[in-house]
């Protein structure tokens, strides 16, 4: 697990994730052009009933879902 410390709204807050998970959540934030801490702030405002470390996980999840899957897909 790696830890690390963001603020959101104003607050400092930190979130364990394996460092797969922050690789690829580094990547979605750019993606959307993004920095790391506003991204994972828009995932914490639209989080209902679970903690942020999950919501990131399910974030990522969803994201690698609508990935097209196969040898014509790309990577980047």
């Amino acid at each position: 697990m790696k830890k690390r410390s963001i603020t959101i709204a104003g607050h400092r807050t930190s979130v364990a994730l394996e460092p797969e998970f922050w690789t690829l959540i580094e990547k979605m934030a750019k993606e959307q052009n993004l920095s790391l801490a506003d991204f994972i702030a828009s995932i914490d405002q639209s989080r209902v009933e679970t903690n942020l470390a999950s919501a990131l996980r399910l974030s990522v999840l969803d994201w690698l879902q609508q990935k097209p899957i196969g040898p014509d897909s790309s990577d980047d």
